[in-house]
C-alpha cells in the first residue's frame, strides 16, 4: 500500500490484494445504509438552481441474489467459526432477503478491516438505526466485545415536522471499536456553556480580568501521605481529610498567588477559566449538523459528512503521519481532512464518479501541495477498452472525468437526449455576475460514424450550448472530422483576450490520456463546485462552537 492512494474498485478486493496486515492506524467507514432508497448526486446549474439532472451514484438497496449466495459461500469457507455461526443464526432468524444481503456484504469487509488495523488502531463505523444493532453484533464478534468503546450518537439534523406516526429521526450512530486495549487516544474537549461559566467561574481577577473559580484544597484521607498532613497558616484540614498537596507544592502555589482564603481562613485553590480545556467529550454529539444546502463545504454528494465530524474522529484516534483508511470514501471528506491534519491516507470507492469528485476536491483544496496516486483507473487504451466492455456507465463517468465534465441523467428525456455530460466555463472571470459558457459532452465506446457528428450538432443546438465535445474510444473517420468543422467556431463577443475555438471538438480517449485538452476561448472551470482552498496552516479549522 502506497502513501496517499485512491483506489477504484470493490473494496473487498482492494483490501485483500493491496492493503497489508496491520498497516492502518484509523478506519472510518460510512457504508451505504440499508435504507431501501436510491441516493442521487444533485448538481447545480449555472444560475445556482438545483439541476433536474440527477446521476445515480450508487443504489442503496440490496437484494438477495446469486452474488449474495457467492459472498455467503466465501464467508462460510474462510471466516472464523464464531462469525459463521452468527451469520447462520441471522439467516435462520431473518431469512434470505434484502437485509441479510446487506449483512452478508458487510461481514467479509469488516473481517478484512480487522486484519489491516494496527494493534493500536481504532475503527469508527457510521450507521443508522435500520442496521446498527445487527452491525454491532457482528463487530462484537470480529473485534471482540471487550474492545467496544462507545456507541456515539450524532445529531445530524434539526427537528422534522413531517414525521408521521412516529418520533422524528435526527441522529446517526457511530460504533467505536479498537483492535486491542492499548490504542491511540487524544482526549478532545467541548467548551463550557455560558451558563456554566457564569455559575462556576463567577469571580473576575482585578487587574487581569481573568475569570476563575475556587476549589477545595483538601482530599480524602485515603490519599493521605506523611507529606499531606501538616498545619498551613494556623489551619489544619478536618480530621477525615488531608491537604491535596504536599507542603512544598502549597508554598509554590502561594508564591504564584494561586491560593485564596475564605472568611474562616481556609485556603482554596484559584482555578482560571482560560487554563481549563473544557468538558471531556461525551458520546452524544450535538454540536455539528449535517451540511446545509448553503454550506461552503457542500459538493453535491448525497451522503457528504461535515469536515468537523471527521476532524474530531481523526484528532482523537490518530497522530500526525498515521495512516487513515476510508473504504467507502464517496466524495472524500475523510481523505481531505486527513491530508489537512498531516496524516497519510487511503481511500476506496467503487464508482469512477466518486473518484472524479475526490480528485477535483483534492486538487481544488491543496493544489500542487499534494501528491497522490490513483489505482484502478485506465492508464492506456487497452485499459480503457477493458473498462468499456466491463461497465459502460463506469467507462462513461471515467471518460467525462478526463475533461472534468459532470454526468447527466441517462433517463432524462427531451432536449438533453444524447448528452452524457456537461461542462460550464466562466468566460468573464472576476465579475460578480459571470457569463457562463455551456459545453455538452457525448461519450462513445463503440463504432462511430459521420452520422453521430451530424446528430450531435443537433443536440448542441437543442441544448442551447455554445460548444460540444465528442469523446470516442475509436478513432474518428475523415468524414467525421470534416463534418465537425462545418459547425464553425465560437468566440464570445466583447470578451478581451478570448480566442475562437471549434464549436464541435472530437477527442479520442488515447489523445486525452496523452494530455490533450478541450479548447476554450478563456478558461475558468465552473462545472463542479470547488472545494475551499486549505489554509496555509494545515490543521486549522473554524471553531466548532
Amino acid at each position: 500500500m502506497g502513501e496517499n492512494v485512491l483506489y477504484y474498485g470493490d473494496n473487498l478486493y482492494i483490501l485483500r490484494e493491496h492493503i497489508s496486515d496491520e498497516s492502518v492506524d484509523l478506519i472510518y467507514l460510512d457504508p451505504p445504509f440499508n435504507s431501501n432508497q436510491s441516493y442521487n448526486i444533485l448538481f447545480r446549474e449555472e444560475n445556482g438552481a438545483a439541476s433536474a439532472a440527477q446521476v445515480r451514484a450508487f443504489e442503496d438497496t440490496w437484494h438477495w441474489n446469486a452474488a449474495s449466495e457467492e459472498a455467503l459461500d466465501d464467508m462460510m469457507r474462510n471466516a472464523p467459526p464464531h462469525l459463521v455461526e452468527l451469520m447462520n443464526g441471522l439467516l435462520s432468524f431473518l431469512g434470505r432477503n434484502q437485509f441479510t444481503a446487506y449483512l452478508v456484504m458487510m461481514a467479509p469487509r469488516l473481517l478484512e478491516l480487522h486484519r489491516v488495523l494496527k494493534s493500536t488502531g481504532s475503527i469508527y463505523l457510521h450507521c443508522d438505526p435500520t442496521a446498527s444493532h445487527y452491525l454491532k453484533i457482528m463487530m462484537d464478534q470480529i473485534f471482540d466485545l471487550g474492545n467496544f468503546r462507545n456507541e456515539i450518537t450524532w445529531k445530524r439534523t434539526t427537528a422534522h415536522s413531517n414525521v408521521g406516526k412516529r418520533y422524528g429521526v435526527i441522529t446517526d450512530s457511530i460504533l467505536f471499536y479498537t483492535k486491542t486495549s492499548s490504542y491511540t487516544w487524544n482526549q478532545q474537549y467541548s467548551p463550557y456553556s455560558e451558563e456554566y461559566i457564569k455559575k462556576t467561574y463567577r469571580y473576575i481577577e482585578q487587574g487581569t480580568g481573568r475569570r476563575y473559580s475556587s476549589r477545595d484544597l483538601t482530599a480524602s484521607m485515603q490519599r493521605a501521605s506523611s507529606g499531606q498532613l501538616y498545619e498551613w497558616k494556623g489551619v489544619r484540614p478536618p480530621s477525615s481529610r488531608c491537604w491535596s498537596y504536599a507542603k512544598e507544592q502549597m508554598e509554590k502555589l502561594e508564591a504564584e498567588s494561586r491560593i485564596i482564603y475564605s472568611k474562616t481562613g481556609y485556603p482554596r485553590l484559584k482555578v482560571y477559566l482560560d487554563e481549563m480545556p473544557g468538558i471531556p467529550l461525551q458520546n452524544i454529539w450535538l454540536d455539528m449538523s449535517a451540511l446545509s444546502s448553503w454550506s461552503s463545504e457542500r459538493l453535491g454528494y448525497p451522503t457528504q459528512k461535515p469536515e468537523a465530524l471527521l476532524e474530531r474522529i481523526i484528532k482523537t484516534s490518530s497522530n500526525e503521519k498515521d495512516v487513515i483508511l476510508d473504504p467507502f470514501c464517496g466524495c472524500g471528506t475523510t481523505i481531505a481532512v486527513a491530508q489537512r491534519l498531516k496524516r497519510k491516507w487511503t481511500g476506496i470507492d467503487i464508482t469512477h464518479l466518486a473518484i472524479a469528485i475526490m480528485k477535483n476536491r483534492l486538487d481544488d483544496t491543496f493544489g500542487n501541495k499534494i501528491s497522490y496516486e490513483v489505482v484502478g483507473e485506465p492508464t492506456d487504451l487497452s485499459g480503457a477498452s477493458a473498462l468499456a466492455q466491463q461497465d459502460r456507465y463506469q467507462f462513461q463517468w471515467w471518460a467525462l472525468s478526463l475533461v472534468k465534465a459532470r454526468p447527466v441523467d441517462q433517463k432524462k428525456k427531451g432536449a438533453d437526449r444524447g448528452i452524457d455530460g456537461v461542462k460550464y466555463i466562466n468566460i468573464t472571470p472576476g465579475l460578480k455576475k459571470p457569463k457562463v459558457m455551456k459545453t455538452v459532452v457525448q461519450v462513445k465506446s463503440g463504432h462511430v460514424s459521420v452520422k453521430d457528428i451530424r446528430e450531435f450538432k443537433t443536440v448542441i443546438d437543442n441544448a442551447k450550448a455554445e460548444m460540444g465535445a465528442f469523446i470516442t474510444l475509436n478513432h474518428p473517420t475523415n468524414p467525421m472530422v470534416k463534418e465537425a468543422l462545418t459547425a464553425g467556431y465560437y468566440k464570445p463577443p466583447d470578451i478581451i483576450g478570448a480566442v475562437q475555438c471549434p464549436k464541435v471538438q472530437i477527442l479520442t480517449i488515447e489523445e486525452l490520456l496523452d494530455g490533450k485538452k478541450l479548447q476554450y476561448p478563456i478558461h475558468e472551470d465552473m462545472t463542479f463546485k470547488k472545494a475551499e482552498r486549505a489554509e496555509e496552516e494545515q490543521g486549522k479549522q473554524d471553531e466548532l462552537f
